[in-house]
């Protein structure tokens, strides 16, 4: 008689492979997804690190004196003017976002901000000297310098007056000052 029996060999040969293509399309695809997320991670990564380096340089730096004017030399400075100019390699200063901030011992911190125009009766006026007419502009470029005025209370002889220029991107820039001893029209402040 005729034995039916079957040979099956053949055939799970061909599932396996079948089984192994599909465990390799699998892998292949996961692997892909997992890369791409990697590669989408460190490009955002790479984007916030060069942010954190944009915000902590320092963009500004001071250009010659500090100097402290008085209308009435009795009743002490009423007026601060200095220069600041862009540091080597730094993007253009947009002015409205900056403000200054000043402060001594008898008077707590005064926020001053950019105001359009060359006339001193705001609290401050930041005017572009390069262009040599002493227009108000409301940015700064490299090679550009700007004369700040500050127009304060008046601050008596022997003052310490600390001043911090907080541009809109990237650092701050504080210092202080003293006042002389001495008192006169225009001073330079220590």
């Amino acid at each position: 008689m005729f034995e039916n029996r079957r040979n099956d060999e053949g055939f799970t040969g061909l599932e396996a492979a079948i089984v192994l293509i599909a465990f390799v399309v699998v892998a292949a695809v996961f692997s892909y997804v997992i890369l791409g997320a990697g590669f989408y991670t460190t490009q955002k990564s790479q984007e916030t690190i060069y942010k954190g380096v944009e915000q902590s340089t320092a963009n500004i730096q001071m250009i010659g004196n500090v100097y402290g004017l008085a209308t009435v030399p009795a009743n002490g400075f009423d007026q601060i003017r200095f220069s600041i100019g862009l540091a080597p390699g730094a993007s253009d200063l947009n002015l409205e976002k900056m403000t200054v901030v000043v402060s001594t011992p008898t008077y707590g911190p005064t926020v001053f901000v950019w105001t359009s125009g060359s006339s001193s009766t705001e609290n401050t006026n930041f005017i572009i000297l390069k262009d040599g007419a002493g227009t108000s502009r409301s940015s700064l470029s490299a090679g550009d310098q700007m004369e700040i005025r500050l127009n304060l209370t008046p601050v008596q002889k022997d003052t310490r007056i600390n001043i911090e220029i907080r541009p809109g991107i990237g650092a701050a820039l504080p210092f202080s000052k003293t006042t002389p001893a001495a008192i006169t029209g225009t001073s330079i402040l220590y």
